[in-house]
């Protein structure tokens, strides 16, 4: 048992060294997967010629009116367009000699409507183009069912398609099998290849019971044998799942965008009032502008810029997401996540490396040495969570040093008592494990679990272990503490004994301090969670540098804190991994579930990280408040650079009737066509200048929101208005060399 415990617990850690600690390799990216649109695990731009050939004919075919009504701006364009080229139509008609302008002007037009849907296709592309590769990864996978249904050795096999699976089938998977569908194993232990859906190059343990037996349809085993469970009807799977998000499908609006649609729709609404007003006004002047100049009004009158980015704003800001290997059910969870005012973290994994490790063994006064180390082994024997496989390794170190402590393994004293042998499991609510046999019961787990276990059969925690817990806890440390009963099963029982403690060591994530600093200058405060002891967590969280922290957490906690920090008005954001998480994150406002962690967790969760990085937390928060700023900052522009454009067609209109208006010119443009022309043709080139910016986002840096407010406004703001005066200005300056222009 030792050594099967020994190897196990060696290869996990070299194959999956933590986050951030030395010698680990980030995971590549979904976006690196090779197939359809990626190549030789190099992430291509958003400009690749690729990309932008599939989204040109997808930019025309955008053009149904069906697809364009949900964007109320650009369908008050095409029809403006569809207005323009019937004028046009009639002018050809009548030998109009302002022919040329008005059908440059109807060009302008429709161009300004597909550059809008090319940069929408532009962003849909990418996510095809993912969903793509994960297709090609699940194409004529045949999956071996059993027939029975029990899982049982000798039970006979069945081939059967991947896609006629169902809940609940049992399906064998063995050295080189594509796992056909998402399930959990019940039955055996395997190395798991990942890199299909999270892009690890290092094969992952998985196995039965505990929080790491999900296993994802599309993965490979590459040793042993596993029975699996199947838990998801065909189309309901994680890869479907996946497909269906990175390609938009199931992509709702969020407030935010439900909130600037709505402006839209009423600024788009207004605009066309004043335009429609204008042409009586107009006519007492004496002149009537024709329909396409009054189409070139409203179109430069209403925000197109923003109207026509906003889809590509949203597409990009999940794609950033899933380019960061997480998945959101919606664009609803990113831009949440932007608002997110409260963090809570597990400190084990997400603040700590995790993966403590015993390193000393500290015996109660009068206890020997040799019998508290093969206590804390025999307690451990059953423990499968690396903290237990490290006591079993250290007593089997200080074994090698001389120390009396080498008794039976779990086999051996299972047979030696006739099969009355019993593991304790650890769980959340009673924080210890250990072991029952006919004569002792041995209990391992938190001071002050096994203080209540040891009070409840009339014993008491002596003041030198008192003295040890305190001392590890103040030191950042883990007390464990060990108790064995000799009164189980016997006449006369005896009061339990407690043996001493042992020290596991957890060490703090290097910046991670920073890393809180930077979300306090966000705003956002966090908030620790950890089962460890007050003294304990306490130390953690002053080196970590967190605002807060709930020590001793039951899954009862965690959900009671989440309620309590949203009844003061905040937006909560939490990881878990483990069932004992799901309500915590269902509850939370922002719930961030690994990909390594159980079904139930990854089911109540509204994001899923398939690296399994705890701190991904904070790099979600990071991308939500992008979105957010890059929609506010492009918003900005919109309404800023329309001034320029005022200043460009008012005179034009008018100034023949009203000379006074000629003041309004102050850009000097050459004559009215010219004027119109050219600010119909920056307000559809500037759309093209910007789709980088929007695919690519703001620059998000963590200040303060007036400080994030008056750098919008600066660089935005008074960047847009700068930028049209300039640009519509060149684009007059070449038109005045063009005849039939000017």
């Amino acid at each position: 048992m030792t050594t099967s415990h020994d190897t196990r617990q060696g290869t996990h850690s070299q194959l999956n060294p933590p986050h951030g600690a030395p010698g680990h390799v980030p995971a590549p990216r979904i976006t690196e997967l090779s197939g359809h649109a990626y190549k030789t695990g190099k992430v291509k731009k958003a400009f690749n010629r690729q990309l932008i050939l599939a989204a040109i004919p997808e930019s025309f075919v955008k053009l149904d009116p069906r697809q364009m009504r949900h964007s109320p701006v650009m369908f008050t364009v095409l029809l403006g367009t569809a207005v323009s080229a019937i004028a046009c139509v009639v002018q050809i008609a009548q030998g109009s000699p302002d022919v040329v302008f008005s059908v440059v002007i109807t060009i302008w037009l429709l161009l300004t409507v597909l550059f809008a849907n090319f940069s929408e296709a532009l962003a849909e592309g990418r996510g095809k183009a993912q969903a793509d590769s994960l297709r090609a990864g699940r194409q004529g996978v045949i999956a071996r069912r059993l027939k029975g249904g029990t899982g049982g050795a000798a039970e006979p096999e069945e081939a059967v398609p991947a896609p006629d699976l169902r809940k609940g089938d049992l399906v064998v998977c063995e050295a080189g099998d594509v796992i056909p569908s998402d399930g959990e194993i019940v039955e055996g232990l395997a190395m798991v290849d990942e890199s299909a859906i999270t892009g690890e190059s290092a094969p992952v343990v998985r196995e039965s019971g505990g929080d790491r037996s999900a296993v994802t349809g599309g993965t490979k085993v590459i040793s042993d044998r596993i029975v699996v469970r199947i838990t998801a009807n065909p189309g309901q799977t994680f890869i479907d799942r996946m497909i269906a998000l990175v390609e938009g499908a199931e992509r709702q609006k969020t407030p935010n965008e439900i909130a600037l649609h709505v402006l839209l729709v009423a600024l788009t609404i207004v605009f066309l009032a004043v335009t429609v007003v204008l042409v009586p006004f107009a006519s007492l002047a004496g002149a009537v502008p024709s329909p396409v100049v009054l189409v070139a009004l409203l179109v430069c009158l209403i925000p197109t810029t923003i109207g026509a980015l906003v889809p590509a704003i949203g597409i990009a800001g999940m794609d950033r997401l899933v380019r960061h290997n997480v998945l959101a059910t919606s664009g609803r969870a990113v831009e949440t996540a932007g608002d997110i005012t409260t963090l809570l973290l597990d400190k084990t994994g997400t603040i700590t490396f995790g993966n403590r490790r015993a390193v000393a063994f500290l015996p109660a006064p009068g206890v020997p040495e040799g019998e508290f180390i093969e206590a804390a082994r025999l307690s451990s024997l059953a423990d499968e969570t690396p903290e237990g496989r490290s006591i079993v390794d250290l007593a089997v170190e200080r074994s090698e040093e001389g120390v009396s402590a080498t008794g039976p393994s779990l086999d051996e004293l299972t047979r030696q008592r006739g099969g009355h042998v019993t593991a304790v499991e650890f769980t959340a609510m009673t924080r210890m494990s250990g072991l029952d046999d006919d004569r002792r019961r041995y209990r391992k787990g938190a001071a002050s679990a096994v203080a209540h276990w040891v009070r409840e059969l009339g014993g008491d925690i002596p003041p030198g272990v008192r003295d040890d817990v305190d001392a590890i806890a103040s030191d950042g440390g883990t007390p464990l503490v060990v108790a064995m009963d000799d009164g189980a099963g016997q006449q006369g029982e005896q009061r339990p004994r407690v043996l001493g403690t042992i020290h596991l060591a957890d060490v703090v994530k290097p910046g991670i301090a920073d890393r809180f600093a930077a979300l306090r200058r966000m705003g956002i405060r966090t908030v620790m969670i950890t089962g460890d002891n007050k003294l304990t967590a306490a130390a953690i969280a002053k080196e970590a540098g967190v605002d807060d922290y709930l020590a001793e957490a039951t899954p009862e906690d965690k959900l009671t804190r989440i309620k309590q920090e949203q009844a003061a008005g905040q937006l909560v954001a939490m990881t878990g991994d483990g069932t004992n998480d799901a309500p915590a994150l269902a509850a939370a406002d922002v719930g961030v579930a690994m990909n390594s962690g159980t079904q139930a967790a990854k089911e109540a969760a509204n994001m899923v990280d398939l690296d399994s990085d705890p701190t991904k937390l904070i790099d979600v928060v990071a991308i939500g408040k992008q979105l957010l700023i890059t929609r506010g900052s492009l918003t900005t522009f919109s309404v800023a650079n329309d001034i320029a454009k005022y200043f460009a067609i008012i005179p034009a209109l008018f100034a023949a009737v009203f000379p006074g208006l000629s003041l309004l010119n102050i850009m000097g443009l050459t004559s009215p066509k010219s004027a119109i022309l050219a600010a119909v043709i920056f307000n559809a080139i500037i759309i093209v200048l910007l789709v980088p910016l929007a695919l690519r986002g703001v620059r998000y840096r963590p200040v303060s929101a007036q400080q994030a407010l008056r750098r919008n406004l600066l660089i935005y703001g008074v960047g847009g208005i700068i930028v049209p005066f300039i640009g519509i200005k060149i684009i007059d300056l070449l038109l005045a060399v063009v005849p039939g222009l000017h």
